[in-house]
């Protein structure tokens, strides 16, 4: 991989970012909606992790990419696999921080519900990542990231936006870090269509090398 920025939707991604260690760019996309035939894009998705994820995909060898786009169990192992994960979402177009922490709130909250799994711990961490976003306004090529390192199950959430100092919140409730990654990486349920498709048809080709 050389040096050359990837670029999604207009939005450059560096190939690789270290965090506590090198992290190469394994899927991307955006995350949009259609209303009334016109297509609004609300950001760029950036999914980096390191590349020896392969070794925990091994019963996956030789299928393509297609095939594990359509595969939710692949994307389960995906979200499980004890290594540095790292997500970096580029805002195209700009909306109130709150819209995007409700939106994440909901998506995270419904999952855990569904599998019994929403209990007081998990309500009070939600609510601490509600209230991050809520004071925020995502203008135009902010940034937020959320860093996965692989042990132990914790988040780092950040958010940098012109003119304004990085802020960061830690996630430690590991119910609620496994949602919020898999509403990234959650195959069908995933947020964006795009950023699944581009998983599977790059992990595919590496898992056929």
């Amino acid at each position: 991989m050389g040096s050359e920025m990837v670029m999604v939707d207009g939005v450059p991604f560096p190939p690789e970012v270290t965090v506590a260690k090198p992290l190469a760019l394994l899927g991307h996309g955006i995350t949009d909606i259609e209303i009334h035939f016109l297509q609004i894009k609300y950001n760029a998705i950036g999914i980096y992790m390191e590349k020896n994820i392969v070794e925990h995909l091994g019963s996956w060898k030789g299928k393509k990419g297609a095939e594990l786009a359509e595969d939710d169990l692949f994307f389960e192992a995906l979200a499980a696999a004890p290594v540095d994960k790292f997500f970096r979402i580029v805002v195209i177009k700009e909306i109130k921080g709150s819209q995007y922490g409700v939106q994440l709130e909901s998506a995270v909250r419904d999952r855990l519900a569904a599998i019994d799994k929403y209990e007081e711990g998990e309500e009070e961490a939600l609510e601490k990542v509600s209230e991050f976003f809520q004071t925020k306004y995502f203008k135009k090529d902010s940034v937020i990231t959320f860093g996965f390192p692989a042990t132990p199950c914790t988040a780092e959430i950040s958010f940098v936006t012109e003119g304004k100092e990085q802020t960061k919140i830690k996630v430690e409730n590991a119910n609620v870090v496994e949602m919020i990654q898999k509403w990234y990486l959650g195959g069908s349920r995933a947020v964006s269509p795009t950023t699944v498709k581009s998983l599977a048809e790059n992990l595919g080709a590496m898992l056929s090398q």
